[in-house]
């Protein structure tokens, strides 16, 4: 068994316990909505590159997310809007995300792993695991579930707003995004919360 699933033994009793990993992608982007996955894969399933989503390629995450899928006994993915974002911060917004990706895997784990160090917003058992995407199997596959399905919607916003340039900083504060907000205005995928002072 993996460095992976060392963490979730104590978790699982040796695997007589279900545990699902939650993990979140675009906290910190200025447009586009936050993104949550829950996964539950079989107990000591061995996955070849499976890690933090922010240390693989995008290549190798969309290709992780074809075998995540594809071996997870269950598993669900969320987003809150940037509406949501903007009504009720970025924080809760996220609990809202997880909880929603929770919910279509309702009845089949026992308890949430929630990577961070923060869990109060969430509606099901869950414990924290700071790091948790590169300590636990199931919160790495949530991470790659979370970003690639983000990343997926956010080219589909690049075609729709081609001047913000979201194929290339998927939202995020890069330069280029600065200067296209500063030359351009917000569009209405943009975190309004986030744009204070700028627009």
């Amino acid at each position: 068994m993996n460095d992976l699933w060392i963490f979730e033994q104590q978790y699982t009793d040796n695997g007589s316990l279900t545990v699902a990993g939650v993990d979140e992608a675009g906290r910190g982007p200025l447009a586009g909505p936050v993104y949550a996955a829950a996964v539950i894969l079989p107990f000591g399933t061995e996955i070849e590159g499976l890690n933090d989503s922010k240390k693989l390629s995008e290549a190798k995450r969309e290709k992780l997310f074809d075998i995540i899928t594809g071996k997870a006994v269950a598993y669900g993915i969320a987003s809150a809007s940037e509406k949501e974002i903007d009504g009720i911060n970025i924080l809760e917004a996220t609990f809202l995300a997880m909880n929603r990706a929770l919910k279509q895997i309702e009845g089949s784990f026992d308890l949430a792993l929630i990577d961070g160090n923060r869990n109060k917003g969430i509606e099901y058992p869950s414990v924290t695991v700071i790091k948790g995407d590169a300590l636990c199997a199931d919160i790495a596959a949530a991470s790659i579930l979370a970003k690639v399905s983000r990343d997926r919607y956010m080219y589909t916003m690049a075609e729709k707003y081609p001047q913000y340039g979201f194929e290339k900083h998927k939202g995020y504060g890069t330069k280029l995004h600065y200067e296209n907000i500063a030359k351009y205005g917000a569009c209405p995928i943009h975190r309004m919360t986030f744009l204070k002072g700028i627009v």
